[in-house]
């Protein structure tokens, strides 16, 4: 078999995957009762445009929580003005001075919220992720069916900026293309393993039994980390399609896209060059050498014809299922190898900015993973 047909055939493997997904994803159903005490628990650092959804939906719940805590951490702009003005019944309000040494502001801020929360099911949701009213009954339905100890969730990504168009649609062909979702749950490797923070619901039992947030205090890409040390504790973790859970928009702009990427791409596959490099291969080989080769076809080489129309078309294929599972754009389908192309470009940039000691989010810079420590 020539290298041509080679590479036509592993394009097919992610379409087979993602296929696969579609109907083994699990997704929650909206159950009458929670069963458990839930604690909603929202980290806030400068969230004036994201914040009041946030509650809104919050409040609009069909089953509601006992209690929702914000923590403003050290905000600077109208968060704390808009928070004092929030009528949600169950919310209590937090706030963060300083930043101790030796963490992450996220994860700090996740830490004094689980310290304070008083339920059985600690619900962490980003101020700019908006629940469904259905969504804390899908999530407790996902404890319930699958025996989880910790559910995370990708909500549906809302994107319109061009950057937001080009490269937010990756993250579900990331998850969807190359995990067999049912394997996150039924095993307990941790290699086998997507998590979203922006909503990740844990048993306060599992949390203490993995240390906490302390134990992952200097993780930027703190979601997988709890998660691996779950599965390494042997726990069960749920990884949700959150398309009927939760919304989000992500970032808004060009420049929060580059730099939100680039903060947890390479944190993302554990800060290892050689991961780096076989995440490299992985897209450049189903996903952009396929085009190459029409490319070759178009200029004449005959004999690359049938692998081409083959490797393209699986590309197509799948990004036209995303499209229509998950809402997202259609020129995505077109543009697949330039979305491809700038997200390499971003885990690059990922990389470099770890090797330089220079992360930033937020208005705060971390040092690189290995001056950052493991405990």
């Amino acid at each position: 078999m020539s290298s041509a047909w080679v590479i036509a055939i592993s394009a097919l493997v992610p379409l087979g995957i993602a296929l696969g997904n579609v109907w083994g994803w699990p997704r929650g159903r909206p159950v009458n009762a929670l069963g458990r005490r839930f604690s909603v628990l929202v980290p806030a650092r400068d969230e004036e445009r994201t914040i009041g959804d946030c509650l809104a939906a919050l409040d609009a719940t069909s089953l509601r929580p006992t209690e929702v805590l914000v923590l403003d951490d050290g905000s600077t702009d109208r968060t704390a003005a808009i928070l004092a003005s929030a009528t949600l019944p169950e919310l209590r309000i937090l706030r963060n001075a300083t930043l101790p040494h030796g963490w992450i502001g996220k994860v700090h801020a996740c830490h004094r919220l689980a310290a304070e929360a008083t339920g059985d099911v600690l619900l962490f949701v980003d101020a700019d992720t908006r629940l469904t009213p259905e969504g804390i009954a899908r999530i407790a339905s996902l404890f319930q069916d699958y025996g989880a100890d910790i559910v995370t969730a990708v909500p549906r990504q809302e994107v319109r900026t061009l950057a937001e168009r080009l490269l937010l649609p990756v993250l579900h062909l990331t998850y969807a293309a190359w995990l067999p979702m049912p394997l996150v749950w039924r095993t307990r490797d941790p290699r086998l393993l997507a998590a979203n923070g922006q909503v990740l619901a844990i048993t306060r039992q599992a949390l203490d039994r993995i240390g906490g947030f302390a134990a992952v205090r200097h993780e930027l890409v703190d979601d997988m980390a709890i998660c691996r040390r779950a599965k390494a504790a042997g726990l069960r973790v749920v990884f949700a399609d959150g398309h009927d859970i939760a919304t989000t928009r992500m970032y808004r702009s060009a420049r929060e896209v580059w730099d939100g990427f680039s903060k947890n791409l390479y944190e993302g596959i554990g800060g290892r060059p050689h991961a780096l490099v076989g995440v490299i291969a992985l897209y450049t080989v189903p996903f952009l050498l396929p085009y190459a080769m029409l490319v070759g076809a178009v200029l004449g080489t005959s004999a690359l014809w049938g692998p081409a129309v083959l490797g393209v078309g699986a590309n197509l294929a799948l990004r036209a299922l995303l499209a229509l599972r998950h809402r997202q754009p259609v020129e995505g389908i077109i543009v697949h190898p330039l979305s491809v192309v700038a997200l390499l470009v971003v885990a690059i940039n990922s990389w470099h900015w770890n090797q330089k000691g220079a992360i930033r989010w937020r208005g705060r810079t971390y040092a690189a993973r290995s001056a950052r420590g493991s405990g």
